[in-house]
């Protein structure tokens, strides 16, 4: 099993930034992939970047391109969410994700573990 920890959300005004952490634990060599996905209110939960731990050559969902970059620590085990220049649409609860491989990037299907998530809030 791994467990995910997510922190970092908050509120914050349109343009500002935010960033989120995750790390993992447990049985780590099964989350050789994390990712980010979020779910804003009675919206589909969509894929935001998606990495190997040790890797390069990150994943993006293209709202989210050229405003966030996700990077890894692979001795923490741990991702960051870096976020900025934030759009209102971009509230919603965001959840990090792992799983052995990062099949076609951060698609949710291909992906067994998840953490609790971390609320990002972004006013207009």
């Amino acid at each position: 099993q791994v467990q995910l920890l997510e922190s970092g959300g908050g509120s914050v005004q349109a343009g500002g930034s935010l960033t989120l952490s995750c790390a993992a634990s447990g049985s780590i060599l099964s989350a050789n992939c994390m990712a980010w996905f979020r779910q804003a209110p009675g919206k589909q939960r969509e894929g935001v970047a998606a990495i190997y731990i040790g890797g390069s050559n990150p994943y993006y969902g293209d709202s989210v391109k050229g405003r966030f970059i996700i990077s890894q620590d692979s001795g923490a085990h741990t991702v960051y969410l870096r976020m900025y220049d934030l759009k209102p649409e971009d509230t919603g609860m965001y959840y990090c994700a792992a799983d052995s491989f990062c099949i076609q990037g951060p698609v949710e299907n291909n992906f067994h573990y998840w953490g609790q998530g971390t609320q990002v809030t972004v006013s207009s």
